[in-house]
């Protein structure tokens, strides 16, 4: 899976966090990009099988979807957590640099920094 489907799949989960009818215009407004980008995204994962998508319908995650986003939305904000927090960077450019890294660090390093996190900051 690449970034960019990654990133549609995080925007997708924390969307249905606070609503529970997540729609293409909601995506698309979340990650500042066009519908038919969006409609391009949504149609591939749905081939993949991360989620389901009635024309012109409400946008959900299937399990390996949801597990899919969850991963990448919690590696997302122990990055932020770590830059904002630690290395005091302001908010604004860690929320887009965590962006950024959560899609190249390993299992093993997110796992040791989410650690160092919580042992720094409990």
């Amino acid at each position: 899976m690449n970034q960019s489907q990654e990133d549609y799949l995080e925007a997708i989960y924390v969307l249905s966090l606070d609503e529970e009818n997540v729609r293409m215009s909601d995506v698309a407004k979340y990650l500042s990009v066009s519908k038919p980008s969006v409609n391009k995204a949504i149609n591939l994962l749905q081939e993949k099988g991360y989620l389901v998508h009635q024309h012109y319908g409400t946008i959900l995650l299937t399990d390996e979807g949801k597990a899919l986003a969850k991963k990448v939305f919690e590696r997302h904000k122990v990055i932020k957590r770590f830059f904002v927090d630690i290395l005091k960077v302001e908010e604004t450019l860690a929320e887009e640099e965590a962006c950024r890294v959560e899609h190249c660090i390993g299992e093993e390093t997110i796992e040791k920094l989410k650690d160092y996190v919580n042992s720094v900051l409990s």
